[in-house]
């Protein structure tokens, strides 16, 4: 009897552990869908919410809520360029806009030219 509840109680942590892993796992792959901007050389240096140095040659963003060292997932909806980005900033400050990507990751998706853009954005990674 006492071996039978020990592998229920088994079954049951188990079962437990990997529905949490898996609503944890829905969370991060929740996407976002808004305006994006970005910021270069005017910036260039200045330090970023996390402490460390804008370098606008980096894979880099800022988004207002979403956790620092996280790794996102930008794409552009007019290019369909992917890139991603880790956040280490606080912003955008543009009415409207849900990140701020560096200029280096701006000129990969392709909106160098037009300043913003439309993206879905997805977590990929938290810290």
């Amino acid at each position: 009897m006492r071996l039978g509840f020990l592998a229920f109680s088994f079954a049951v942590i188990l079962f437990e552990f990997s529905a949490a892993s898996c609503a944890h796992h829905v969370i991060e792959r929740a996407s976002e869908f808004g305006l994006a901007s970005w910021y270069g050389a005017d910036h260039q240096g200045r330090l970023t919410a996390s402490g460390e140095p804008f370098d606008m040659n980096e894979m880099t963003a800022a988004h207002r809520t979403l956790p620092m060292n996280c790794i996102v997932r930008v794409k552009s909806v007019s290019t369909g360029q992917i890139v991603s980005v880790r956040i280490n900033d606080r912003g955008p400050y543009g009415k409207g806009r849900i990140i701020d990507l560096s200029y280096q990751a701006a000129k990969r998706l392709g909106i160098i030219e037009k300043g913003t853009d439309q993206v879905e954005i997805q977590v990929v990674s938290l810290p």
